[in-house]
């Protein structure tokens, strides 16, 4: 087989490699982050809206509702639960006083995961086998596919 006909056949072999490279980081992160909100006492569903909340700011319930696909009668639910553990807190809206939105206790919540490692020593050590051009690369993809599994989500949900 020519060298040409190699990186063919190794070239059609990266996408099935990706996807299944992605299923593994895909399970080992569910894993892992089940273990966390376990260890904190939530779902799964709770856990994850404390990343919501962390990445978007505060949030009304239907905001929660439309960003988690969970509907505002489970979200109501959800926030009184991250509330009694003294994870979110219900405050006014900044520019809107008849609404009430839910902001992250972000020392709380960073309490709450040290046993997982805030920061994450193993992280920083992975990152530390890349140049910075690669974590960009890197960085561009997970944000992108990110993106497009927010998308996909939307359109199943929505459609």
């Amino acid at each position: 087989m020519s060298k040409q006909d190699q990186a063919a056949a190794k070239s059609d072999t990266v996408p099935a490699e990706l996807a299944a490279a992605l299923n593994a980081h895909s399970e080992a992160v569910v894993l892992f982050h089940a273990a966390v909100a376990q260890s904190m006492g939530l779902d799964p569903t709770a856990y994850k809206t404390l990343f919501v909340l962390s990445r978007l700011g505060p949030l009304s319930a239907g905001e929660i509702a439309k960003e988690t696909g969970l509907a505002t009668a489970s979200v109501t639910d959800l926030i009184d639960r991250l509330v009694a553990k003294n994870y979110v807190s219900r405050g006014p809206h900044p520019t809107d006083r008849r609404r009430i939105v839910v902001a992250l206790n972000e020392e709380s919540v960073t309490d709450a995961r040290r046993g997982f490692g805030q920061p994450n020593p193993s992280l920083a050590e992975l990152c530390a086998r890349y140049d910075a051009e690669q974590l960009e690369l890197i960085t561009d993809f997970l944000v992108r596919n990110a993106k497009r599994l927010r998308e996909d989500m939307a359109a199943s949900v929505g459609g």
